[in-house]
């Protein structure tokens, strides 16, 4: 009776949303813990390597989990708006 169970992948990084900034960045997670920044996906893949993980796939949902974008996204949605 397994028709109706969902995979749910749990992957050791997580990649947030874009945060405004200066470059806008994503905050990247390793096993739950804050690690750093990221502007680049190169960034994560650093990350990940300082974590002592492989990434092969960044697409892969064991691998990655993306919030608020994918791989591409590197830009808020929209700007701040500044007021002179």
């Amino acid at each position: 009776m397994t028709e109706g169970f969902l995979y749910m992948a749990n992957p050791r990084i997580t990649v947030l949303g874009v945060q405004p900034g200066h470059p806008p960045f994503r905050i990247v997670e390793i096993d739950g813990e804050v690690v750093g920044k990221a502007k680049t996906v190169t960034d994560v893949l650093d990350a990940a390597a300082m974590a002592g993980i492989t990434v092969h796939d960044l697409d892969d949902p064991d691998a990655v989990r993306w919030v608020g974008g994918d791989k591409f996204t590197w830009k808020p949605d929209k700007e701040p708006t500044t007021r002179p």
